[in-house]
């Protein structure tokens, strides 16, 4: 595949983005942008003929910093408990013996007041990680079964980082290398296409990929490079679905570790969005536009700078990491990822099931 256009590389250039971190951050707007909102996110499950055992752990909206959850509620016929899976997420989980029903719904409702994540970087102020914080925090640094970590992809980081220990200036290095040679499928829907779990492999094969191809490879280099990594999965509620009756969907981003920062976001595959001029056709017209978080309103090289440490406030967490362990244990090996929920009917994996997630803003 052919690099990105001069012009990105230009605006790069232009910029300075590639190290200007301070001067990239110090613009932004001194106090964060705040948004709420009232959710509704309904889960369908259409049962097989015969089943015997339906079990079902669905995603619940995680508290956090950036995102206050009030209001929650659960409709559903069947008892409801809530404990965390192995990331320490709280997942919420339904069992039914021998259902008589053709279908099994659960409705979650909730208010949501969210906050933009802003921090103004300084490579100086952090140090490399020492081996006891590395032992520390070795499940950030582990792989996982699409986030691979292998000779190929530790030639390869060491090469794009080149001896960098500082955690900041490395984890950029590797943020622009990915935007460099990784484009988001949306842009050229007719040649390009995402892989099915968020794949290492296939991100780097291709070249192209979703939010979960460009934040696995990024995640695999930066724990090739020994910066611990981890995957957050949640939505992104931009404004031209507010009130419409269309799912919408799960977006991921990415968490590293710098010492006296603590966990640092971005988001790479939004940044290729911006920070990429290709053409707006009928075909990616509509795809591009729910791909991000606020709309989207043309190239905007700024948006670079911005999603290295910095998060829009229209979004949530619905779990963070990969290969989960849930309580009760599933049957059928790790889930993958927990955007949405993961059903198991009579010990095997059912993907028999839809989930639709709508929400109004409120004024």
């Amino acid at each position: 595949m052919a690099g990105p256009p001069r012009s990105y590389l230009a605006s790069l250039a232009a910029l300075g983005c590639f190290y200007a971190f301070a001067s990239g951050t110090a613009a932004l707007a001194a106090q964060p942008q705040h948004a709420a909102f009232h959710v509704e996110n309904v889960f369908a499950v259409k049962l097989p003929a015969g089943a015997n055992k339906v079990r079902i752990w669905f995603a619940v909206p995680q508290q956090t910093n950036a995102a206050d959850v009030t209001a929650f509620t659960v409709e559903t016929p069947y008892p409801v408990q809530y404990d965390n899976d192995s990331w320490g997420n709280r997942v919420g989980y339904i069992e039914v013996d021998k259902p008589t029903v053709p279908e099994i719904d659960i409705t979650e409702h909730f208010d949501l007041h969210t906050t933009e994540t802003l921090n103004t970087l300084d490579p100086s102020k952090t140090r490399p990680l020492t081996d006891a914080e590395r032992n520390a925090l070795q499940r950030f640094l582990l792989p996982t079964s699409y986030v691979v970590v292998n000779p190929q992809i530790k030639t390869l980081a060491a090469q794009i980082t080149g001896g960098e220990t500082n955690p900041i200036l490395a984890a950029r290095k590797l943020y622009d290398w990915t935007l460099n040679h990784v484009s988001y499928w949306v842009e050229y829907p007719d040649r390009m296409k995402a892989s099915e779990f968020g794949s290492t492999d296939f991100c780097l094969a291709t070249k192209s990929g979703n939010c979960t191809d460009f934040h696995s490879l990024f995640s695999s280099l930066a724990m090739a490079d020994g910066i611990p990594t981890r995957m957050v999965y949640g939505s992104l509620l931009k404004p031209t679905l507010d009130g419409v009756d269309v799912d919408a969907s799960y977006h991921c981003w990415i968490e590293f570790y710098a010492p006296h920062y603590g966990w640092i976001p971005l988001d790479v595959s939004l940044a290729d969005i911006y920070g990429k001029e290709f053409p707006l056709t009928d075909k990616n017209r509509t795809l591009v536009e729910r791909t991000t978080a606020t709309g989207y309103h043309g190239f905007d090289p700024s948006k670079i700078d911005y999603y290295f440490g910095n998060l829009d406030d229209r979004r949530f967490s619905w779990s963070t990491g990969r290969d989960l362990m849930m309580q009760p244990p599933q049957d059928d090996g790790p889930v993958n990822s927990l955007p949405k929920a993961y059903v198991e009917v009579d010990g095997k994996i059912y993907t028999g099931w839809t989930r639709k997630l709508t929400y109004q803003e409120a004024k």
